[in-house]
């Protein structure tokens, strides 16, 4: 039986006027002070008591049922990202270059909702309910996960389940996306430092040209994934940015590649960075120069537990209907939450978000990216719909 369903609407204008607000004052990874102080305000208001502190801005909300059950973490990421926002509503960012371009205000603004709700029946629950706020998401690949667990937020109050929701563009308000599973990719970085020697353009004789090495270098890159992995496997390898040169008729002598490797399974994974590095040494010396490859290994895959991503699923049906629970595929993006569930057993899921006008969605970290906030009241009560649902059932 569904406890918080319908009970969205109750504080839908107050949890908009929240996600308003932290979208107007967004603040970067590690940067999380005002947002940081807003939550601590609204927990209080509530009753929620909560301890502060982990990874220098992060937050546990902590909300202790009335009868015995499993402890429940919900998570929310609440930082922003380096870009300028170009939407015209009432309620754009007021700090310049800075912006809620993946919907964490949201996110903080939901899981306070949820909070509020949970503690309103805490007299009703089983066990106690961890409400995650998490700083630094977007700083990958160091994050805010691993230091917050490093510095003992669980050590008073271990989950036996993380669950965690994240804005979807790609699905209609009213639907979640959930399934078994990875969910979201390993997200590694690079960077590659190409070494030639410099001269005039008129005389590439007697030099080692730093772009035709990267040109080369770019181009055999991708047969990484068209040649050295198996086809039903999935990889990505981007290069994202190059820097070099510093005159039209001057070559070259150093040259910058910067990019991203995507995968969902760890072989894969060691397979196109192994090819990768060996692509890096064995290109430039080919072509006489020498380069250097500083790989950053980032967010590990976020992999769903079955059992947990099957009361997600059912949560959602018994709730919304099955409709609302539309097959999906995994997205390739990387998300700081997988290094949660490499710890604990856990989920996470897509709420819909997508505007109904727009022809064209607005991915994640777009200057243009926007939610429909109607989807607000079903991201709350799911949150706390789920927190019930976990606790309350036996712990294995």
């Amino acid at each position: 039986m569904s406890m918080f369903i319908g009970l969205g609407q109750t504080i839908h204008e107050e949890i908009i006027s929240l996600r308003r607000e932290l979208h107007q004052f967004p603040e970067l990874s590690h940067e999380e002070t005002r947002t940081t102080t807003r939550i601590k305000e609204e927990l209080t208001k509530a009753g929620i008591p909560y301890k502060d502190g982990f990874a220098t801005h992060g937050v546990l909300g902590i909300i202790k049922g009335a009868h015995p059950g499993k402890t429940i973490a919900l998570r929310a990421d609440m930082d922003a990202l380096p870009i300028v926002e170009k939407n015209d509503h009432d309620f754009v960012s007021h700090k310049k270059g800075v912006m809620h371009a993946c919907g964490h205000d949201a996110h903080t603004a939901m899981l306070v909702g949820a909070g509020k709700l949970l503690n309103t029946q805490k007299d009703k629950l089983s066990g106690t309910i961890l409400l995650v706020f998490q700083p630094a998401e977007e700083d990958a690949p160091i994050g805010g996960a691993q230091a917050m667990m490093d510095e003992g937020v669980f050590k008073e109050y271990v989950p036996d389940e993380i669950y965690a929701q994240h804005v979807w563009p790609d699905l209609p308000v009213g639907t979640f996306g959930v399934r078994p599973g990875a969910m979201m990719g390993n997200s590694d970085r690079f960077e590659i430092r190409i070494t030639g020697s410099s001269g005039h353009a008129s005389m590439p004789h007697q030099t080692t040209d730093a772009i035709v090495i990267a040109a080369q270098m770019i181009n055999s890159l991708q047969t990484i994934v068209s040649r050295s992995t198996d086809p039903l496997q999935s990889a990505v390898v981007t290069v994202g940015k190059i820097t070099g040169g510093s005159r039209y008729n001057v070559i070259a002598d150093d040259v910058v590649l910067e990019g991203t490797v995507r995968t969902y399974k760890a072989d894969v994974k060691q397979t196109v960075k192994a090819r990768l590095m060996q692509i890096v040494e064995q290109t430039a010396s080919m072509l006489g120069g020498s380069a250097c490859c500083k790989y950053h290994d980032g967010y590990p895959a976020t992999r769903n537990n079955a059992d947990a991503a099957a009361l997600v699923a059912k949560t959602v049906q018994d709730a919304y209907g099955e409709d609302a629970q539309p097959e999906i595929l995994p997205s390739m993006g990387g998300e700081d939450f997988g290094r949660f569930l490499e710890q604990y057993k856990g989920a996470y899921y897509w709420l819909g978000t997508a505007i109904p006008s727009r022809e064209v969605q607005r991915p994640l970290h777009d200057p243009l990216f926007d939610i429909d906030e109607r989807a607000i009241p079903y991201g709350v009560e799911m949150l706390a719909e789920l927190a019930y649902q976990a606790s309350k059932e036996e712990s294995s």
